[in-house]
């Protein structure tokens, strides 16, 4: 029975933040072994980070046009299996087209494109291959994010009515900008969006999946704080749910001394929930007639879905790493049961993908059409 997938990189070279999660993530389970990258546009790069890595120097790709053409035409039992594009948003269409066409399943860091035409267009070619997508929308790796959903699906809070997310970062503060800023800032590289499109989505996607509803129209008040920056680094969202509940979203890159508190309340009609990243181990459910209670992660009490995601006992820190990998081994349980010609388990299903990427993109879209308008109401 086969145990492990093959694993290719696209990006993730030299100074790479995000490529270095992205590996952490995949040798945390043992579920992948990386075999070949094109980790770089300079093909020196690319093959000094495949020498640091271990990787054979005739894998270490100049491109990613390249790696797939050649990997294509390994035998089977040696060619690559999954491919993990970790590059800028402009770069996430054309290979992951391309490597979904040649048979090849894929990792992709959000959002999934650079438009919204791309988006629906990399849809049609993930139906049309049959081959799997996994969307890195890393918090809702986190057991208790899971276990917020799970107590929201079972009706244990009643009727949704209302939610509030929010995504705060100080890191762009001022002027003065680092080498993570040179292309999130650039709008022929990041997109139309900038804070939005960056962590918004982050949290778009969190409200979405935590409470199980829909966005079905919204209003923005978006904002370039900083002198000259060219696109937005703040802004504010309300929601309208496809059950009548409202929202609010707040996504901001200026708020100073902020790092990453992503966090998320959901209030129905019998209850309210609680999560943030500052303390992920921990979710508190507060009830209408009884006192709040504190559900955390390895606790003999909580759902299937936060249970698989956990991986120590109860007390020991989980953090970013640990969730980033909950997705990375569920696409992986996912792509290796069917290989192994059975059913994946509920559980390891569970994890973004294509379509949870078309729906961030429409929110893009409609965020920045919205903060432009004098209408500001769009249906989504």
């Amino acid at each position: 029975m086969k145990q492990k997938l093959r694993l290719g990189m696209i990006g993730g070279g030299p100074d790479a933040f995000i490529g270095a999660v992205h590996r952490i993530a995949a040798r945390i389970d043992d579920c992948y072994e990386l075999v070949c990258g094109a980790f770089s546009s300079s093909a020196e790069k690319s093959a000094q980070t495949g020498a640091i890595l271990g990787l054979s120097p005739e894998r270490a790709y100049p491109s990613y046009q390249t790696l797939i053409e050649t990997e294509k035409k390994l035998p089977e039992n040696v060619r690559v299996e999954v491919i993990s594009i970790v590059t800028p948003n402009h770069l996430h269409f054309e290979p992951a087209k391309m490597a979904l066409e040649n048979g090849f399943h894929v990792i992709l860091d959000k959002p999934i494109t650079l438009s919204l035409q791309e988006a629906l267009a990399l849809e049609k070619i993930q139906q049309q291959t049959g081959k799997k997508l996994l969307l890195t929308h890393t918090y809702t790796g986190y057991p208790m994010v899971k276990e917020a959903r799970q107590q929201v699906l079972a009706g244990k809070l009643g009727a949704i009515r209302k939610i509030y997310v929010e995504y705060p970062q100080g890191w762009l503060s001022t002027a003065v900008e680092n080498k993570q800023a040179d292309w999130r800032t650039d709008p022929s590289k990041s997109g139309i969006a900038g804070a939005m499109g960056d962590i918004g989505t982050h949290a778009f996607n969190l409200a979405e999946y935590v409470s199980g509803l829909s966005v079905t129209k919204l209003c923005a008040d978006i904002n370039t704080v900083i002198e000259g920056r060219r696109l937005d680094d703040d802004g504010a969202v309300l929601l309208k749910f496809n059950n009548g509940a409202s929202g609010v979203l707040m996504a901001t890159q200026i708020a100073a001394g902020e790092e990453n508190n992503v966090k998320i309340r959901v209030y129905g009609e019998k209850g309210g929930l609680e999560w943030q990243q500052v303390d992920a181990n921990s979710l508190v459910i507060k009830w209408l007639d009884a006192p709040a209670q504190t559900y955390r992660t390895g606790g003999a009490y909580v759902s299937s879905f936060a249970s698989h995601n956990t991986r120590t006992p109860a007390g020991h820190p989980e953090g970013y790493l640990e969730a980033f990998a909950n997705l990375y081994r569920n696409f992986a349980l996912t792509v290796l049961a069917e290989m192994n010609q059975q059913q994946p388990a509920k559980e390891a299903l569970d994890y973004p993908g294509v379509t949870e990427g078309v729906r961030g993109m429409t929110f893009i879209e409609k965020v920045i059409e919205s903060g432009k308008s004098s209408q500001k109401w769009i249906n989504f």
